[in-house]
């Protein structure tokens, strides 16, 4: 009983810490060479049947735009619980929550909220694997696949897509190194009136996704997609993205992603926002996107990274409709950069960060009221995935 004790007040303790990580897989939070589980408990862990993480990224952000400094406020960017673990060999599960964002699911088409990013459970058999229920969309690109709290700054495109929904994810390890993805899930989460307006609806409102994963010894990886999305009534949105991982030393790490949408109806809603259609009853048609990121990490020091990232981002019209003409309409230029420091061996970071995004927009653009205009944030803060609980065996 006083061990169950001990566990709870740890796992509370752990949890109301002010700490920062948040997405992908993390290391414990260690004590010495032990989890903090571990060093408390006495529990040795020898599988992983349960692990709880705490994902949190938090800072302090001062923002200035073009008529000069607009705010400076805490901010806890991204604030998620994560529970998932191997029940045995072939069967697994995973659930991960935001704790920032509403819970309530009953208009969205799976009947889950949006706060809820995975829940579903994991099935290996050799060479196959299987993932069902709500996921993350299998799209290529490094920073889409990356833990959402190590991100300080993403893409207009990925900012404006919706990644995580309902299905079934198949997957098939070629061999340790090459690995393919199918993928159906449903293609929205809310009603289609919310995401389309007055559109007609598809009775198939579906995702289908492909996706290679390659890892050449280590040194260049790849993670590319290719994807159909039937939106509304005829319409389809296509979708593919290039992400390329290099490792040029034990210092030095950069990734590479290039992305393109085009979207019978648009979707991610920014050039609906600039040309608007018939009073706002619904989207604009034939939007196309596209996309480069470009990131660099130099570890100068074993506690010590610094960082630099680049973005180039384009949204046009690619055939004329509802009076909207054809050609491009903005130009998003974005810019990253800072230094942060590991104090320890886990993933816990501290970090000082520039962020700037400068967007230009074309003649035909500027003809319907728009008008250039820049952003600035310099913040500081912590990243950390605290993993707060390891149980593997029923302690007597």
């Amino acid at each position: 009983m006083k061990r169950i004790m001990l566990v709870c007040l740890t796992a509370l303790a752990v949890s109301g810490t002010c700490s920062l990580y948040a997405q992908s897989s993390g290391s414990d939070f260690m004590v010495g060479d032990k989890s903090l589980f571990e060093e408390v408990t006495g529990i040795k862990k020898k599988t992983d049947k349960f692990n709880l993480y705490l994902n949190m990224h938090g800072d302090f952000n001062m923002k200035w735009n073009d008529s000069g400094f607009d705010q400076g406020a805490f901010e806890m960017k991204q604030l998620r619980i994560e529970m998932k673990g191997d029940i045995n060999d072939w069967l697994s599960y995973r659930y991960r929550q935001r704790l920032n964002r509403g819970n309530d699911g009953s208009d969205n088409i799976d009947n889950v909220p949006t706060s809820i990013d995975w829940a579903g459970v994991g099935i290996k058999l050799n060479k196959f694997s299987f993932f069902a229920g709500k996921q993350c969309v299998s799209y290529g690109g490094i920073e889409f696949d990356l833990n959402p709290i190590d991100i300080y700054e993403y893409s207009d495109m990925i900012e404006h897509m919706s990644n995580f929904m309902t299905g079934l994810n198949v997957a098939y390890n070629y061999n340790p190194y090459q690995q393919i993805q199918f993928q159906v899930l449903n293609s929205r989460n809310g009603p289609s009136e919310e995401m389309y307006g007055d559109l007609e609806r598809t009775k198939l409102p579906l995702v289908y996704t492909l996706n290679w994963n390659g890892n050449f010894l280590d040194v260049f990886k790849t993670r590319w997609s290719a994807s159909v999305m039937n939106e509304t009534k005829g319409e389809k949105m296509y979708y593919y993205a290039l992400g390329n991982e290099f490792n040029f030393s034990p210092k030095w790490h950069a990734y590479f992603d290039w992305m393109y949408s085009r979207e019978g109806v648009d979707r991610k809603g920014i050039i609906t926002s600039i040309v608007g259609t018939d009073n706002q009853a619904h989207n604009a048609f034939n939007a196309e996107y596209m996309s480069y990121v470009l990131h660099v990490n130099y570890r100068f020091a074993p506690k010590w990274n610094l960082f630099a990232k680049g973005m180039y981002e384009t949204a046009s019209v690619y055939k004329a409709s509802d009076e909207v003409e054809k050609g491009k309409y903005r130009t998003a230029w974005g810019y990253a950069g800072g230094i942060e420091f590991y104090p320890m061996e886990s993933n816990l970071h501290f970090f000082l960060a520039y962020v700037g995004r400068s967007y230009k927009y074309t003649d035909r653009a500027k003809a319907l009221g728009e008008d250039n205009f820049s952003t600035h944030r310099v913040s500081v803060g912590f990243i950390w995935q605290g993993h707060s609980l390891n149980i593997t065996k029923s302690a007597n």
